[in-house]
């Protein structure tokens, strides 16, 4: 009898595009049934800080990981991490006062989650006294637009649309974090419950990297899937969204995803913005 996991992941197009052969079963783990949920980045690092029992497998950004370290291990693939796909810090266009970071001093902010790499990113590098405002990633643009924010850190699609919306950017989060670092911007990846033990975890990390090789060699094996899930996001836009974010890291982390994940860790730890924890590998 086959062994049902939980597997969370966000319906965003990089994530269904990487797992369309495990969940459809091409890229099977022997013995392994998969109970797949999609939800919101934010809401699956919440799931995450609440313990370890709602998923055995989850997408996580990098703060919800370092909260969840002692239960989580990262896995080897399916990240989303590499040059010039890093978060934007947009505002109405007619803002021309708001010019750079230091600008938004004591002002409101929109960010897509508390626990996401985009408002960590924002807290290192941001003023001190900026004024976070947690929204869904999808709520970020009209928020500005209508003048509920003076800001926002947009993340996924929204940075193929934004100007779509009046706005313009300020920063680009992953230019200042490849400037500061030379390394690439880890955005998320994927987790897994440490309980599953070493057989079982290299086993779906084995899977998931023939899982994100075959959507890559062959991208039109998962298009109805990712489709399914993309809802009214343009067609062209669910393209780019992919070719940014699933790369040859998605793939396998390179020595420099690896460092760059410790890295992030560690600049977070050493401003007091994520938890002291262990690493992140097993």
């Amino acid at each position: 009898m086959a062994r049902e996991l939980r597997l969370g992941i966000s319906p965003c197009p990089n994530d269904t595009f990487m797992f369309h052969e495990l969940v459809r079963g091409g890229a099977p783990v022997p013995g392994v049934e998969w109970d797949l949920e999609l939800l919101d980045i934010e809401a699956l690092n919440r799931a995450a800080l609440l313990g370890p029992g709602r998923f055995d497998v989850t997408k996580l950004s990098i703060p919800a990981l370092a909260a969840a370290v002692e239960h989580y291990t990262a896995l080897g693939s399916g990240a989303a991490l590499g040059r010039g796909c890093g978060p934007l810090v947009v505002r109405r266009s007619d803002r021309p006062e708001l010019k750079n970071l230091r600008d938004l001093d004591g002002l409101r902010v929109a960010i897509p989650g508390e626990h996401t790499t985009a408002n960590l990113l924002l807290r290192i590098f941001g003023p001190a006294n900026l004024r976070p405002v947690p929204l869904r990633f999808d709520a970020i643009l009209t928020a500005i637009a209508e003048g509920e924010v003076d800001a926002g850190a947009i993340i996924h699609e929204s940075r193929f649309t934004f100007a779509d919306h009046g706005l313009t950017e300020i920063s680009d989060l992953g230019s200042v974090w490849e400037d500061a670092t030379d390394l690439p911007l880890p955005l998320g990846l994927i987790a897994a419950r440490r309980t599953l033990g070493e057989p079982l975890i290299g086993a779906i990390e084995a899977a998931l990297h023939h899982s994100v090789r075959t959507a890559l060699d062959d991208p039109m094996r998962s298009r109805e899937f990712v489709r399914e899930h993309a809802q009214e996001m343009d067609e062209v836009v669910c393209r780019r969204h992919i070719a940014l974010y699933v790369n040859d890291d998605s793939v396998t982390l390179s020595r420099a995803g690896r460092r760059a994940i410790d890295e992030l860790l560690a600049r977070g730890r050493a401003a007091g913005l994520l938890p002291d924890g262990g690493s992140p590998w097993r």
